[in-house]
């Protein structure tokens, strides 16, 4: 028997899952596009149980992939076919809020909290731990800073690597990097957090961090509106920011996805009738108790109807309204799924380029796929627009996916001549490796194969993951 067959040393280390009606939902990810079955499911509850479980891998030559909450969409968190054999790290037991310093505007946490629940616990200290995506209350902190994810906040407070003040991770000899230190001025050479931030796990494995919290939003105005075109939501933004409004999110709909959410959400309610091209749903907040968001908004709102900018316009005037109206962006994905199988695109533009990126991409689309339908919708506010092309209704998953896979090339070319990224805020994983090998710096592949090859050398932690 080889050590591979015996895995009793590894699960001395940790709980360990081994049945395979138990390790099955460990095989995939909200995409669905993956799907493989590692040989065992490690559950730690402490660092000390991850380094242990790294140090028994690296023995017997066990890959590992770390799983947080499994909603990304590019499969990075899922064991390949291919490669050495694989086992699944859950930090899902790892889920301590460990210090709230609410005079300090930090949080330190394990690694296996979900967003909401660091959300929670930041709001029940009166602060606000600003990282807000759809997926909140079930993706991990781990998983977000391991991809650096994104979200509706980042015109804001910025992306997760943004908010990450220290880290505690285990490398892949079993050594424990503790560089949870909370302080925001530390010159003592290299930021070595943020190689494992957006890393993927294929470093190390993240355990805690420490983050930075914002004072507690006191006021806020919401508002869902009609605008003609991408560059009117554009003079819009400009004409907010120019007057010292302070958005905290900016979104880009088309008018597809709002179809969408009417067809598929029994619950959600759209205020007008979708009758424009492209609609606007912003939020502006702070934390001055009892300021006057309104005024402003109206006057800015004023401007942008007389000058051509906007059409009709709803403010929410309660918290149920505004919550409704956030459930209408919050729910297309999943609306999306419902209607039709799709192929999508993860890219950002500087802000100036959206209107002309999405003209070019609308125009190469509608030419090579003139069946399909454009989900174009994202936040706008930082450049981030998410593509999708979605198949006539009816049509096979495999089928569409086979006769338009070429679609995210398309269009991560033109967000790459847009001075852009292929990749905004959902990683690399395995979906984009092609895409970095084609589309990257190529020196700046040398620098991070370097990397790796350096705290990594046998090449065990997430194989087959964000390096082509």
């Amino acid at each position: 028997m080889s050590p591979l067959d015996d895995l009793s040393t590894i699960a001395a280390c940790c709980p360990t899952l081994t049945a395979p009606a138990d390790i099955e939902p460990y095989a995939r990810d909200w995409s669905g596009r993956y799907a493989h079955p590692p040989r065992a499911v490690l559950r730690p509850g402490s660092t000390e149980e991850v380094a242990a479980a790294l140090c028994a891998c690296a023995a017997v030559g066990l890959a590992v992939v770390p799983s947080g909450g499994r909603t990304g969409l590019c499969g990075g968190a899922v064991p390949r076919a291919e490669g050495a054999p694989t086992v699944v790290l859950s930090l899902e037991r790892m889920n301590r809020i460990r210090a709230v310093d609410a005079r300090d505007f930090s949080i330190t946490v394990d690694a296996g909290c979900t967003v909401r629940a660091v959300q929670e616990a930041a709001a029940a200290a009166g602060r606000l731990f600003p990282l807000s995506f759809g997926a909140e209350g079930t993706a991990q902190i781990g998983g977000a800073l391991s991809t650096n994810a994104g979200g509706i906040r980042t015109i804001r407070w910025g992306n997760a690597r943004d908010l990450v003040l220290g880290l505690e991770v285990v490398l892949p000899d079993g050594r424990v990097l503790n560089d949870l230190r909370r302080v925001r001025k530390d010159n003592t050479g290299y930021a070595l957090r943020h190689l494992f931030i957006g890393g993927e796990g294929t470093l190390g494995v993240i355990t805690g961090a420490a983050l930075k919290l914002a004072p507690a939003l006191r006021a806020r105005e919401t508002a869902f509106l009609e605008v003609p075109s991408p560059a009117a939501a554009l003079a819009l933004l400009d004409r907010l920011i120019s007057n010292g409004a302070e958005l905290i999110g900016f979104e880009l709909i088309g008018r597809w996805p709002l179809e969408l959410v009417r067809r598929h959400a029994p619950r959600a309610r759209i205020p007008f009738a979708l009758q424009s091209p492209w609609y606007v749903l912003m939020e502006l907040g702070t934390a001055a108790a009892g300021a006057d968001l309104r005024t402003p908004l109206e006057v800015a709102l004023a401007a942008a109807i007389e000058a051509g900018e906007a059409g009709e316009v709803v403010i929410a005037e309660s918290e149920e309204q505004r919550a409704a109206l956030w459930y209408l962006r919050e729910v297309m994905p999943e609306c999306n799924r419902a209607e039709a199988p799709s192929v999508s695109a993860d890219t950002s533009v500087p802000v100036s380029a959206v209107p002309s990126f999405l003209a070019e991409v609308e125009a190469a689309l509608a030419t090579r796929w003139p069946e399909g339908k454009l989900i174009a919708l994202g936040h706008a506010g930082d450049g981030n627009v998410h593509i999708s092309l979605q198949a006539p209704r009816g049509t096979p998953r495999e089928v569409w996916h086979r006769n338009a896979e070429a679609i995210e090339d398309t269009v991560n070319r033109i967000a790459v001549a847009h001075g852009g990224s292929f990749s905004a805020e959902h990683g690399i994983g395995q979906s984009k490796r092609h895409a970095m090998a084609a589309l990257r710096d190529p020196v700046a592949l040398d620098l991070m194969r370097a990397i790796k090859a350096a705290l990594d050398p046998r090449g065990m932690m997430n194989p087959g993951k964000l390096l082509p």
